[in-house]
């Protein structure tokens, strides 16, 4: 399982290294990346925005590897645009229900009541207990 490097406009906390924690964009270079669509979503965070590059996801998933988004919601739809046949599982905490945008967009939504039930349901949605080491490892 993959999970992207989000990018961000936000100064680099001290302790975050560049590529590894996020990667850190000027406000004008992250314009830059939503006209040409090398963001898939992305939304604003207080006085900054946060977005998910496109690129190295799309390499991840012609490859064939399984993608973990971790979203803001309004970014669903987003997604779902632009990657039609996504199967998108939405993890949520208890007593959380998702508005009707969001709960059509998803084909399950999953209580994050027990980390252990939670992630068996994932791993079946995937097909397999087994994914390949290595590919959990790899960053940005």
């Amino acid at each position: 399982m993959w999970i992207p490097v989000a990018a961000t406009t936000r100064p680099r906390r001290e302790s975050e290294i560049d590529g590894v924690d996020r990667v850190f964009l000027a406000p004008a270079e992250f314009d830059r990346r939503i006209v040409d669509g090398e963001l898939l979503e992305w939304s604003r965070i207080g006085s900054h925005r946060r977005g998910t590059p496109y690129p190295p996801l799309r390499a991840r998933l012609d490859a064939g590897q399984p993608v973990l988004l971790p979203l803001d919601l309004r970014g669903v739809p987003l997604v779902r645009a632009r990657l039609r046949d996504a199967r998108l599982v939405l993890l949520s905490p208890p007593g959380y229900a998702p508005d009707a945008t969001v709960a059509a967009t998803v084909e399950h939504a999953l209580t994050h009541d027990h980390t252990e039930r939670v992630v068996e349901e994932l791993v079946g949605l995937l097909g397999s207990s087994y994914p390949d080491p290595a590919w959990s490892r790899v960053r940005g």
